[in-house]
């Protein structure tokens, strides 16, 4: 064997130090990259079934205001948002509607005398089902998938 062919003390010790700094890098670097990453790639369905409450609790023909809160997490902000929802009891149907006005988005509320949800924004008015009744609402209240199982009552809030 020639000089040029051996490898000296020198460069055995580099590339062993090499190759162990490396594997030591990836053990340590991978799972920090992974943290850091992972927000960014989970997806959320932004559905839930929400439980309201035992169906005596709801009076028939009556509109009852049930609100909920719901955590939303984007990367590593976290935001509770709060939401409003009208439950009607005829019988054995339950109907749910937003108690958000599809003009500028503003709080309806019930109003038993004049029978309607009365928008304080622009004076709009929906009727008992969510149609509008007057004032400038494009559209009638967003509706929201609901039922009764076991003797209560759940909505399907799906984020849009």
């Amino acid at each position: 064997m020639s000089d040029s062919d051996s490898v000296g003390r020198r460069q055995f010790v580099l590339a062993v130090t090499t190759f162990l700094g490396s594997i030591m890098g990836a053990v340590i670097g991978l799972p920090a990259i992974g943290y850091m990453l992972s927000p960014a790639l989970k997806s959320s369905t932004g559905e839930a079934k929400i439980e309201v409450g035992p169906v005596e609790n709801f009076q028939d023909g009556v509109p009852t205001l049930f609100t909920f809160t719901r955590t939303k997490v984007n990367g590593w902000e976290k935001t509770v948002n709060s939401y409003g929802v009208y439950v009607l009891r005829e019988g054995d149907k339950v109907t749910a509607l937003s108690n958000r006005c599809t003009h500028l988005s503003c709080r309806v509320k019930w109003n038993d005398e004049k029978s309607a949800y009365l928008c304080p924004c622009h004076d709009a008015a929906f009727e008992k089902d969510g149609a509008v009744r007057s004032g400038p609402p494009p559209k009638e209240l967003d509706h929201l998938e609901a039922s009764i199982e076991e003797g209560k009552i759940f909505i399907l809030y799906k984020e849009a």
